[in-house]
């Protein structure tokens, strides 16, 4: 069967709308995920939950305080590459609401990197955080849960 001129224009459009659906599947957001406990997240302590207990936000201060500049000293440094991501917090067993804010580390870099924040995580939701990531260093903790501030470093040699 020949294929008539005129659906030529019909071809290539269907051509491009297939090309781009593709490239957005090459773009797909990676996904980082991470479970808030009490004054932590457990991921970036190495897997470990120090089982801490609260009741109130004044409470994490009051431990992070205590441990908290000793627990991150040995914290994991999350490394990644530059690109999409998707950062999946969980709100285990906190019984209050917590957020989460990722954003440049210094004054500087929290003015030129991107950042993304939100609240809303009540006892056992999780909620999606996206945002495209340029190489840089960063921060990322949840300041109603106090926890520390963790460290985020973006390179494209991660």
């Amino acid at each position: 069967m020949r294929k008539s001129p005129l659906l030529l224009p019909v071809y290539a459009a269907a051509l491009l709308f297939g090309g781009s659906l593709v490239a957005q599947a090459q773009e797909q957001a990676t996904v980082i995920e991470l479970t808030q406990v009490a004054c932590q997240f457990v991921e970036s302590e190495n897997g470990v939950d120090h089982n801490f207990t609260t009741t109130k936000k004044a409470d994490c201060e009051a431990i992070n305080s205590e441990s908290g500049q000793t627990r991150l000293d040995a914290a994991q440094v999350l490394k990644l590459k530059p690109g999409k991501y998707v950062f999946r917090v969980t709100n285990k067993d906190v019984p209050y609401g917590l957020g989460f804010w990722l954003r440049g580390d210094g004054l500087v870099s929290r003015a030129t990197l991107p950042s993304v924040s939100g609240g809303g995580l009540n006892t056992g939701v999780t909620k999606d955080y996206e945002i495209t990531l340029t190489e840089g260093e960063y921060l990322y903790s949840c300041p109603l849960n106090t926890t520390p501030d963790y460290r985020l470093v973006v390179s494209a040699d991660s």
